[in-house]
């Protein structure tokens, strides 16, 4: 059997490998237009801000590799231009010498991935302008910064890679915008999240403009679509990516509804023998079942390998994703897995969230905060989605809440989990049992929580409202909640008497234990409506303006 593989970078050589460990008599061919293959395109970035000096450690495969370790042909700078479907060949271009030949196959894989998205901007294709895909786009950003040595930068977009090249820019001594077309940052986090991530970046200083994006590129300013400008040496555009269909496309090959190539569990495409895997296809949510374009190294690699197995006659299949990522900004982790509450929504569940603010061990053991939103379903009471903004013990967290929604766990399973505990590690109860644990009580415990968005929004309709804050009188006169009361914890029984048990009422504290030791006073009572702020005053203060 002839395998051709068109892609060599993560999807199509971890497509080769498994059909390789298959199939030891079986021919693999992959042909690459780069010279690069195999590469880490997530570490890219830190070879820019010189925290990985050789790019060498991010490309350790080549051709030769792949033929000792496989007896795979790893065929560089070499394009597949066109796939003859009833021939059953490909047409090669070797790029250096413009010659054109056909090779034949039995089976073939598409692992063609993405490329940038250029928007239609003036001055787009200067010289000092910037997309970061691969490993020659990383080579000339750090040949740029070498030789022109730049003294300001505009990085256009919020997702990872556009805060990734902020701090590894910044580490290089460049003073930094970043430029968002949105209304607020960070494309995976929600609004409240992502207001909590700037209010953390603009108190480092670090420089933020959103709603506004960029019209025009000069070799020393920005024009932004507001018509102010930003001094600007260099320009990374990091606008997304869009999936490589168009040789698929000229095949026949069906595309999905998001733009992508169309693929059924196997890898399998529309075409028999034809299967496709990694950025160029479109996967499925494991949550909502409906298609998702999702192009992570992470999902690149699994679904490679499931091709690879499924043209050899292995079994495998791809079970769905959860869109779980994580990317490191300076000290800050930020994490997500399942859906947002805004995707929640739109799918139709009534949704229960809870802002948790808790350490990842003890603060004796220089433990660090970090808020964790969870979204749950009130019908099923089950987990939905989870978003962290913290420090260390993020990923450890992130990991055990996409594993929860892996198996739909329910939000009082959270609770029972028996996790590791020591001082250097944890809590004795971890931040994932109290997030199990306050959504729980919102649940079944008739303890309900509400955000600062949605008790606004009663006011606004004209409901009667009183804001009990819950914490110590300095607190309070330092600083708190809109229309808030101060009634200490330990004095609330005193002053029963003086609220209406029939009015809505809310309660808080810095982070939510004390307000919620309020809400049990008061409902215990008779106060018949009464809610513990999410978050308590530190996430209200912290997005309130954002």
């Amino acid at each position: 059997m002839r395998i051709l593989i068109i892609g060599a970078v993560a999807a199509g050589t971890s497509a080769a490998a498994k059909a390789r460990r298959n199939d030891d008599n079986a021919e693999i061919v992959i042909y690459e237009k780069d010279k690069d293959i195999s590469y880490s395109g997530c570490g890219l970035p830190y070879y820019i801000g010189g925290e990985i000096e050789d790019i060498g450690e991010l490309t350790p495969r080549n051709s030769a590799f792949f033929k000792k370790k496989y007896n795979i042909d790893v065929v560089t700078e070499h394009e597949v231009i066109k796939i003859d479907i009833e021939a059953r060949t490909i047409a090669v271009k070797n790029m250096s010498t413009d010659e054109v030949f056909i090779d034949k196959y039995d089976k073939l894989v598409i692992a063609t991935g993405a490329a940038p998205f250029i928007p239609n901007i003036e001055g787009v294709k200067n010289d000092n302008v910037f997309f970061l895909r691969n490993v020659r786009d990383a080579r000339n950003i750090k040949s740029f910064i070498l030789e022109r040595k730049p003294k300001n930068a505009v990085i256009a977009g919020t997702g990872f890679i556009g805060f990734e090249m902020l701090e590894n820019l910044m580490a290089q001594g460049i003073n930094v915008t970043i430029v968002e077309k949105q209304n607020k940052i960070t494309p995976n986090l929600d609004e409240d999240m992502a207001a909590l991530l700037e209010s953390i970046l603009v108190k480092k200083g670090i420089n933020i403009t959103k709603s506004a994006g960029i019209v025009g590129i000069h070799k020393d300013k920005v024009i932004l679509e507001d018509s102010r400008e930003l001094a600007s040496d260099m320009v990374i555009m990091a606008t997304g990516v869009k999936p490589n269909i168009s040789l698929a496309k000229e095949a026949g090959i069906e595309i999905g509804t998001t733009g992508a190539i169309k693929v059924n569990t196997k890898m399998q495409t529309n075409l028999k023998d034809i299967y496709s895997c990694g950025d160029c296809i479109e996967t499925f949510s494991s949550i909502t079942g409906k298609s998702v374009y999702r192009p992570l190294g992470s999902t690149a690699n699994k679904t490679g390998r499931i091709a690879g197995d499924a043209l050899t006659g292995g079994a495998l299949e791809y079970r769905g994703n959860l869109s779980t990522a994580i990317f490191k900004l300076f000290d800050l982790t930020i994490a997500s897995t399942g859906l947002s509450e805004r995707e929640a929504i739109a799918e139709g569940y009534e949704v229960v969230i809870c802002h948790n603010i808790k350490p990842d061990k003890p603060e004796y053991f220089h433990g660090k905060e970090m808020t964790i939103k969870a979204v749950g379903d009130k019908s099923t009471q089950k987990l939905l989605g989870v978003q962290i903004v913290g420090y260390e013990g993020v990923d450890k967290r992130i990991d055990v809440f996409a594993t929860l929604l892996t198996y739909s766990a329910k939000v009082d399973d959270l609770f029972h989990l028996d996790l590791a505990y020591a001082p250097p590690f944890s809590t004795t109860k971890d931040p994932v049992h109290y997030t199990g644990m306050i959504l729980d009580n919102a649940l079944n415990k008739n303890r309900p929580i509400i955000t600062a968005k949605e008790a606004q929004s009663l006011v606004n309709k004209g409901e009667k409202i009183q804001v009990i804050d819950a914490r110590i009188s300095k607190q309070f006169e330092e600083s708190h909640v809109d229309k808030a009361i101060n009634m200490p914890q330990d004095k609330l029984r005193d002053e029963l008497k003086t609220l209406d048990k029939d009015a809505l009422t809310i309660t808080y504290c810095n982070k939510g234990v004390t307000g919620n030791a309020a809400q049990n006073i008061l409902i215990n009572h008779g106060f018949s409506k009464v809610y513990n702020l999410s978050g308590g005053h530190k996430f209200y203060k912290e997005t309130k303006d954002k």
